[in-house]
């Protein structure tokens, strides 16, 4: 089997994907930006051969480099990064050598926050009313119809980013003189809940889902950009039967295959609203924090299940896993030192953040496991406590 990792050395914790699909037996081939002399021996290792490009973005550049290999080792059986930002490209190369995976086509319901309410409402799952904003005049229609507050959000984009808070009728003429009127917008109805939770997981190769759990957000990705916040995150225990339920009705009704999957709702009350689905696996370091909520090695088993060789089940009772990220800039309560004494006995790692995430997310992500809630709200009370 060929498989073509693009960006295989950012990001760094990425990297094991490669270096497991190798010990899988899978011929990994790269293709990235950066000198071959940069990348970490045990990715060199893993690579049967590195493709470096000038510029990844450069669709035909990267496509020359796909023919290469393919003339080079034979047909490819699979391409995959990942990564947010690859994504269309991904499915770009996907679809113009015939390769297995996502399609460009099969990436508009999972691009457009509309088509994504679309499929949400087909799986029968609770949304709230939305519009999308063209021109001027369907800004006024969009306050008529679904009524102040709103959130406005670009309808192709991620996570908070360009994200809009429309209280008032002064928010929204603020956004009239500050949308560049080109950026198709989403406007939605606000929902007063700031209790997000996620479906996550990971399907085979006929969209069967092998692996799932769920992470409860301690502040809203909105409030970590307007306030710059601690992030904070952590894996629960036990899934809500609802919100399995709801979630496996979407990932059945996006359809896709040998995917992560990352599906964000508002807890309202003992319902859920559903928010967005990312067509790939949480962000930052979460991965690792599935694995030791689980003690699983998604990495692995990802490797595994590509390779035809299953998937692994964990056998042990799931613990709470907390990710919670400090600032260099801040000065809290409790130093590192002390904070890391007080929990050795749970910490399992601590992350430098890389500098794209830092701003938005923190400098250092500490990773503890625990089997008790109040212990969980402990903790993060500990770490976010300042002077």
């Amino acid at each position: 089997m060929n498989y073509i990792v693009i960006s295989p050395y950012y990001p760094q914790n990425f990297q094991q994907f490669t270096i497991e699909l190798h010990k899988q037996g899978v011929n990994v081939l790269g293709i990235g930006e950066e000198p071959y002399d940069q990348l970490d021996e045990p990715l060199k290792q893993a690579l049967t051969e590195y493709f470096r490009v000038d510029n990844l973005e450069n669709l035909d550049e990267v496509k020359r480099a796909v023919a290469f290999l393919f003339y080079k080792h034979g047909p490819i059986d699979r391409i995959e990064s990942h990564n947010e930002y690859w994504l269309e490209l991904d499915a770009a190369l996907r679809t113009q050598f015939n390769i297995f995976g996502a399609k460009t086509e099969d990436l508009v319901k999972t691009k457009f926050k509309s088509e994504m309410k679309k499929y949400f409402q087909q799986a029968g799952v609770p949304v709230v009313p939305g519009k999308v904003i063209k021109k001027l005049t369907d800004i006024d229609q969009a306050v008529k119809e679904i009524k102040l507050p709103m959130i406005a959000k670009p309808d192709n984009g991620v996570g908070a980013a360009a994200t809009y808070k429309l209280e008032t009728s002064a928010d929204v003429a603020r956004f009239k003189d500050e949308w560049d009127q080109t950026t198709p917008y989403f406007f939605e109805q606000f929902v007063t809940s700031s209790d997000i939770c996620t479906f996550d997981g990971l399907t085979d190769k006929d969209g069967n889902i092998v692996f799932c759990t769920t992470f409860d957000y301690a502040h809203t990705p909105l409030d970590l950009m307007i306030h710059k916040m601690d992030n904070s995150y952590y894996v629960l225990k036990e899934m809500d039967a609802k919100l399995r339920k709801y979630g496996e009705r979407i990932v059945r009704e996006f359809g896709m295959k040998e995917r992560f999957f990352h599906i964000e709702f508002f807890r309202d009350g003992d319902d859920y609203i559903a928010i967005e689905y990312n067509n790939r696996p949480a962000g930052g370091f979460t991965i690792d924090v599935y694995n030791y909520a689980h003690s699983i090695d998604l990495y692995k088993n990802y490797a595994s299940l590509v390779a035809g060789n299953g998937f692994e089940a964990s056998n042990f009772e799931p613990l709470y896993c907390l990710a919670v990220s400090r600032r260099d800039n801040k000065h809290y309560q409790y130093s590192e030192e002390e904070i890391l004494g007080k929990y050795q006995g749970q910490l399992k790692t601590v992350k430098r953040m890389p500098r794209a995430f830092a701003e938005l997310q923190g400098d250092s992500l500490y990773m503890l496991t625990t089997d008790s809630r109040k212990e969980l709200q402990q903790m993060i009370a500990d770490f976010g406590a300042t002077e």
